[in-house]
């Protein structure tokens, strides 16, 4: 079960405190999906087992996806596998546009960004995804982590517009993930000991997030945007 996974089996008010990123991103796609006209046409860049499609029953889901991530994931409801970095779709095709915690995983992450912008239509909208923080997964295929400044330049140079930038939490969130995470390198009977510590911290943390203004300890970025 991958962190998605499990924030969408915890109460939402549980997710939201201890999966913090992981929520965020739920509540963006529900918000960004609701935003969209009914039967637009929407490009998932990544979409692995499709696990996004469940947001956009209004409009037309369309998941792209080359099936590189996990060996054990069941990619058939794709509706392409292909190279993100040379889509095989029409352009300016589609009416929006997501790419979810993937473009850490591509080799070139500007040509897949201007790949989706090319199968945008104009004044299509992007909703991206990607961390900052977080830990090398899905060996071997992880190749970048992102600054919020790193992003705009991309999204920039790819051809998009009215770029908003949030970032997913700030040192303090972290702190109670990485406190979370370290229960992953304890045996047992230790993890529960160690759970007696993390627990306790995981939860107590979040509440000094404010102190964090700037937020350049983030976990990740949710990046909105719009083809010039």
């Amino acid at each position: 079960m991958n962190s998605q996974d499990r924030a969408a089996s915890l109460p939402s008010w549980l997710a939201h405190w201890l999966l913090h990123f992981e929520w965020q991103i739920q509540q963006e796609l529900r918000q960004f999906a609701a935003s969209l006209p009914a039967s637009a046409l929407v490009l998932d860049a990544g979409a692995g087992e499709c696990k996004h499609r469940k947001y956009f029953q209004a409009q037309r889901y369309v998941p792209v996806d080359l099936t590189v991530g996990d060996d054990t994931w069941d990619y058939h409801q794709l509706a392409a596998i292909a190279d993100l970095a040379a889509l095989p779709l029409r352009t300016g095709s589609f009416d929006a546009a997501i790419n979810i915690v993937t473009l850490e995983h591509v080799a070139e992450p500007k040509q897949v960004l201007s790949e989706i912008a090319r199968c945008l239509q104009p004044g299509g909208r992007l909703l991206a995804v990607v961390p900052h923080e977080w830990e090398v997964h899905q060996h071997p295929n992880d190749y970048y982590r992102y600054t919020c400044f790193g992003m705009r330049y991309l999204l920039e140079q790819s051809g998009f517009t009215d770029i908003v930038i949030r970032p997913s939490g700030g040192f303090f969130r972290l702190a109670a993930r990485r406190c979370l995470n370290s229960l992953q390198f304890f045996p047992w009977p230790f993890k529960v000991f160690a759970f007696l510590f993390a627990a306790p911290a995981a939860i107590v943390l979040p509440l000094f997030d404010g102190l964090d203004k700037r937020k350049d300890f983030t976990l990740g970025y949710l990046c909105t945007a719009r083809k010039a």
